[in-house]
């Protein structure tokens, strides 16, 4: 009955006839319901629009059954009457009568339900059987590759974890939503910002003018922050979930892929305190000093972040944590440093890096949705920034690896530092620490510049109170330092990353 299928990376998937041979029990089934749906299909023009969304044709048990409501679909699909007479002609003309058990079965089937007034109720009891037997199947598989000593136990829950999301993505899909609804729970929206004077409706960067141009970032958003190396990537994406947990007590979770948990703490500390990270390695602190770093840090240690330094992290693995923290601590952001260092899942033999990038971008923005949170990733821009002339600033079609990111974006922001490229002056005036957070993309607004200052010694990204029209607070706090150092990256690299 089951389409046998290999999945790239995973083991001979197993059939239902070998999980149950190995649970030695009869599997969940209802062949008289099965017989009862397919009988009202054949009864009721209106009865597979309704359930049309409900079954599939691996939910049927029976072989036979499977073949039958294809050829219902078939017909359905092409706008034909469905019938007795055309599922059996539609079964003849491909060969499939005898497969379904003849003429004669087909026509009783009609006699097994008396109308379609509960169709959807028995469509409903199938697909519950189906997702047992699928349980059971996992579960099978499971343990096999349990008892097999040559399993990577880590690759092994990778590969359960993401079997078990496979039934979930293939079978509860979120239903539609009416006009009516719709409409009260965007009045509810709409009320909500009136009231907020800040005009801030999404969740607020700490930036002024960031949020004035975007209103915060969204829920259900895909949030993408790329530039070139040396623009300060990790050090804008810190200062924007700094202000966050610290200044409006957000719980946020920060992947990081590059860096150690501890080496992300000691930036934020560094920029918290005023203090070069550098003299936390080489030692030598001043009393003064100390006295700064504990005390001007110590909101750190309350403040809701939850940093997950694990390498090499899968979409999958990434999925089920931000679950598992949505559901803990109600985190109501994520970022992750960076895209490019992440897997697709699988072995990475089949199809290429775009696509694998691709997959991960979809599933990015799917994450979004499903958790109602704003997703913020960083990427890695091409080398056609450097070759290009002119000012070098960056665009949508720099960004590596994959137009998909581009697509699945809601928002695209590049980093820009004229200085870099030894621009001394533009027309916002001297580009001395002043760093331009482009918006390219902005799928509910408005496009634009917004020029911030950048601190390098503290890695950290402030209002720039001298070229914003209104006269704000600082991010991160005052600070009169623009020293610049660079900083070891393989994220500012073009170099082909080993996996």
């Amino acid at each position: 009955m089951e389409n046998i299928t290999k999945r790239p990376g995973t083991k001979k998937r197993i059939s239902y006839d070998e999980a149950f041979a190995v649970n030695g029990k009869t599997p969940p089934q209802a062949v008289e319901l099965e017989e009862a749906v397919l009988g009202a299909l054949m009864l009721d023009q209106n009865a597979l629009t309704n359930t049309i969304e409900i079954i599939k044709p691996e939910y049927f048990y029976k072989p036979e059954h499977e073949i039958i409501f294809k050829a219902i679909v078939s017909l359905f699909e092409k706008t034909q009457p469905v019938d007795i007479l055309t599922v059996v002609e539609a079964l003849r003309s491909t060969g499939k009568l005898e497969a379904a058990g003849g003429a004669y079965y087909v026509s009783q089937l009609t006699s097994r339900v008396a109308s379609a007034a509960h169709i959807e109720y028995h469509a409903r009891i199938l697909s519950q059987k189906y997702i047992q037997r699928e349980l059971i199947r996992v579960s099978t598989e499971t343990l096999t590759d349990s008892y097999d000593e040559t399993t990577d136990v880590i690759e092994l829950l990778d590969k359960t974890e993401q079997r078990l999301m496979d039934i979930t993505e293939n079978n509860f899909r979120r239903d539609y939503s009416d006009m009516n609804s719709l409409v009260k729970i965007a009045y509810d929206e709409i009320e909500k910002s009136q009231e907020n004077e800040s005009g801030v409706s999404g969740i607020p960067t700490g930036f002024t003018e960031l949020d004035r141009m975007t209103a915060g970032f969204q829920r259900g958003t895909l949030i993408i922050l790329a530039a070139r190396p040396a623009m300060g990537k990790t050090a804008f994406a810190l200062s924007i979930a700094r202000n966050m947990a610290v200044e409006f007590d957000k719980p946020i979770a920060f992947f990081s892929l590059e860096m150690t948990g501890v080496e992300l703490t000691m930036r934020l500390i560094s920029s918290e305190s005023e203090i070069p990270a550098d003299k936390f390695k080489k030692g030598g602190l001043e009393e003064w000093q100390k006295q700064q770093l504990y005390q001007k840090s110590e909101r750190l240690s309350t403040a809701p972040i939850y940093i997950d330094d694990t390498p090499q992290l899968t979409i999958f693995e990434l999925r089920a944590k931000c679950r598992r923290l949505k559901q803990r601590y109600g985190i109501e952001m994520v970022f992750i440093d960076y895209l490019q260092l992440m897997h697709g899942g699988g072995d990475g033999k089949n199809g290429n890096r775009e696509q694998e990038i691709s997959t991960i971008s979809r599933q990015l923005k799917a994450l979004s949705k499903e958790l109602n949170i704003p997703i913020l990733a960083l990427s890695q821009l091409s080398r056609a920034v450097e070759t290009r002339g002119g000012d070098k600033k960056p665009q949508l079609s720099d960004l590596r690896e994959s137009g998909a990111i581009e697509q699945d974006a809601d928002i695209v922001m590049f980093i820009y530092r004229p200085e870099y490229y030894k621009i001394e002056t533009d027309d916002k005036g001297s580009t001395e620490g002043k760093a331009d957070i482009i918006l390219a993309k902005h799928r509910s607004g408005g496009t634009g510049d917004v020029r911030l200052r950048f601190i390098a010694k503290y890695a950290r990204f402030e209002n720039d109170t001298f070229y914003s029209d209104e006269t704000t607070t600082t991010a991160l706090g005052p600070s009169t330092s623009f020293d610049a150092v660079t900083l070891d990256s393989k994220m500012n690299t073009d170099e082909d990353i080993p996996y």
